[in-house]
């Protein structure tokens, strides 16, 4: 494993876990309000998660009529001051961190704690397992003007060269394999829209996972360490060393 500096301002704006799970069938989603009881102290919110589904008949020489269902999947559960939640739904568990993000431990261990709770009301396969991370941080127009994005990011966008080079957005996706880990990244750069003359707000989106049919849970957490590796190599190797000194 790679070893990677420390950075005391990382822009990290929201870190979630996920892990997928079979869906139980005749499970009842409303076992799952009973965690608000142990967890109320820190999670004092509680919301019921909703979804719809949704579909269309047509009938020859009529109209095409719309019909839906709208179904409670789970619960989302808050903390006081919002920067924590966790959903547990009938598919899977999904922790999120806002910022301030603190360390890597302390995001995993509240994660495992609460997958704990959630795994025994209901227990199921894991299927998927999941890291993202997105990232947003400010590049300074003054009081030099930027030239070039490359100057903060190693893939940026590139305008070919006939071409008027004022770039007012841009969205770019990628989406690569990581075979020692059986793991796909979906890396997402984006330049968001102008809030502060002074600065130009850039998002580094990385989604790493790893899915199969079947996932132990001794495994998953294992492979969360190694998608958390990945994650930071992709991190790291996305950004400049101009940029890094933004976040030191």
């Amino acid at each position: 494993m790679a070893k990677y500096s420390h950075l005391k301002n990382a822009p990290i704006t929201e870190a979630l876990i996920d892990i997928r799970i079979k869906i139980r069938d005749g499970f009842d989603v409303h076992k799952l309000e009973l965690l608000h009881g142990v967890t109320a102290a820190q999670y004092p919110d509680k919301k019921k998660r909703h979804k719809w589904e949704g579909r269309f008949e047509f009938k020859k020489g009529e109209a095409p009529i719309s019909a839906g269902t709208e179904t409670i999947d789970g619960y989302i559960f808050t903390s006081a001051n919002g920067k924590q939640l966790f959903q547990a739904r009938i598919d899977g568990f999904t922790f999120n961190r806002l910022k301030p993000y603190e360390t890597w431990e302390a995001f995993r261990d509240e994660a495992l704690r609460l997958w704990g709770l959630y795994e025994g009301l209901l227990s199921s396969d894991i299927t998927r397992v999941a890291l993202r991370y997105i990232n947003k941080f400010d590049i300074p127009l003054f009081p030099e003007p930027l030239r070039d994005f490359n100057e903060y990011l190693t893939a940026a966008p590139i305008v070919p060269e006939g071409l008027p080079q004022g770039v007012s957005s841009f969205l770019t996706r990628v989406v690569i394999n990581e075979p020692t880990i059986e793991a796909i990244a979906v890396i997402t750069q984006a330049f968001e829209q102008l809030v502060d003359s002074r600065y130009l707000p850039i998002i580094l989106d990385i989604d790493v996972f790893k899915q199969r049919d079947r996932i132990s849970e001794e495994e998953a957490w294992q492979t969360l360490e190694a998608l958390h590796d990945f994650k930071n190599k992709i991190f790291f190797e996305s950004i400049t060393e101009k940029a890094k000194e933004l976040f030191k």
